[in-house]
């Protein structure tokens, strides 16, 4: 598998008037083409802080991201927009969906800025929805009458209708019930499956199980890299050895 994204001695700082907060540190992160990749660690330990450099929507203070071998972390902010519009989806714990819009409308916005094609994006839009379990009920639907689990069924669809090269995932299910969580997970668990790289912040447990490589976060450092595989429904060992690894990060 060929190298998708590589962060290279990757700094953060904020600065508050004389107070200086260190987020990320020299920080050195690989992800390939075809990764559940998952981060995880506790508040405060800059997990989101990284998906943000990486994707592209920060910049860090000190370091390079490389997209393939093209150097990003030097790109105009025109150029990032551009970057994050053509390679990159996000899915967050609120699903930001526009409450003036039908749930096609949702989707087509975002596919709009990259096609002007208005047929075959609502074509796309309709084969996404159908594979994340949605029937064309909900096509003329607003947000407000979908359950918590369409809505963000409905923000996976307009995070990859442009198909982007790696989709960020910030808490995706952090707002709901445990269902609709499962839901959700069972859409990103086959979306990688058939070849979507994924990068997921999490602190949930069962989020972290679907990834096949957990990367735990500490003060601004990776220290540690768990190994997980393919996943497999109902694999005790693979829950049994994530749990081991997170006790032993001291989680």
């Amino acid at each position: 598998m060929k190298t998708i994204l590589k962060a290279k001695d990757l700094c953060k700082t904020f600065s508050n008037e004389s107070v200086q907060q260190h987020v990320l540190k020299n920080l050195n992160l690989e992800i390939e083409e075809g990764d559940f990749v998952v981060i995880m660690g506790n508040s405060g330990s800059g997990k989101s802080t990284l998906l943000y450099a990486l994707s592209g929507m920060d910049r860090p203070t000190l370091g390079s991201i490389k997209y393939f071998d093209e150097e990003i972390s030097d790109y105009s902010n025109d150029k990032l927009a551009v970057f994050r519009r053509n390679h990159c989806g996000f899915v967050f714990q609120q699903n930001f969906l526009n409450d003036t819009m039908n749930v096609l409308d949702n989707i087509m916005v975002s596919g709009l800025l990259k096609s002007k094609d208005r047929k075959a994006i609502a074509a796309k839009a309709k084969q996404l929805l159908a594979q994340v379990g949605l029937s064309e009920e909900v096509y003329h639907k607003f947000p407000t009458q979908l359950s918590g689990g369409e809505q963000q069924r409905v923000a996976i669809v307009r995070a990859i209708i442009n198909t982007p090269d790696i989709l960020f995932a910030d808490e995706p299910t952090g707002a709901l019930n445990s269902q609709n969580t499962e839901n959700v997970l069972n859409v990103l668990t086959e979306l990688n499956k058939a070849g979507q790289t994924i990068v997921m912040v999490t602190h949930d447990i069962r989020l972290a199980r679907r990834g096949n490589k957990i990367k735990y976060l500490q003060d601004g450092v990776i220290t540690g890299d768990l190994q997980l595989g393919d996943y497999v429904s109902k694999d005790k060992a693979r829950h049994d050895a994530l749990r081991a690894f997170l006790q032993e990060m001291g989680w």
